[in-house]
């Protein structure tokens, strides 16, 4: 029951009880990790271990949290079935995870605002939360940094500040991302449209 009250600090109240019993059914190792800005979550077959081992940051909001958590459990249960013999996201997986996620749409989960978009985009997920730029952009209200503007906000040629320090010069946008120059090394990187910046 240890384990259930850590869940209800970063999931949302009515999801606790289904994803505890995904855990324990599945005998899933499950490590809340500190922020990595490659990934919010991965997964790990019981090759090397004994048990199933998913990761999740633990910077996510409660709904992330949770969207993250049931994009992992359906790599598991592709895994299971096929092993590694499919697409990483492929249909196997996008099948998997709608119906996984199935069940916390229409129970009260997730606020209005995001089931909405949510629904939307389990008919065909994509491989990372992020690249829904209609869900990403709902979910982006219930970070903790949501009083801050996204870079989509700004004018292009703005000069911004991520979160490090870092300054950028925004340029034209790529799809989900903007080619923004550094102003220390002179180099363009991509970033995403709803990165909380500090304008100057």
């Amino acid at each position: 029951m240890e384990h259930k009250e850590i869940l209800k600090g970063y999931l949302p109240e009515k999801s606790v009880d289904t994803i505890y019993a995904w855990i324990v059914e599945n005998k899933v190792h499950l490590k809340i990790t500190p922020k990595r800005k490659t990934k919010l979550g991965d997964y790990k077959p019981p090759l090397r271990y004994n048990n199933h081992r998913i990761s999740i940051n633990h910077d996510l909001n409660k709904y992330l949290f949770l969207i993250t958590v049931v994009h992992e459990f359906a790599h598991l249960l592709v895994w299971e079935k096929h092993k590694g013999n499919v697409k990483a996201h492929g249909k196997e997986w996008k099948s998997t995870y709608r119906e996984l996620m199935l069940n916390f749409t229409g129970r009260g989960v997730f606020p209005h605002d995001i089931e909405e978009p949510l629904i939307q985009s389990i008919a065909n997920s994509k491989a990372s939360s992020t690249s829904e730029i209609a869900l990403s952009r709902c979910l982006k209200k219930y970070d903790e940094h949501a009083h801050l503007p996204t870079l989509e906000e700004l004018n292009e040629n703005a000069v911004f500040a991520i979160e490090g320090g870092r300054r950028f010069i925004k340029g034209p946008k790529r799809r989900t991302r903007y080619k923004c120059q550094c102003l220390s090394n002179k180099k363009y990187y991509m970033v995403h449209a709803l990165t909380p910046v500090y304008s100057e």
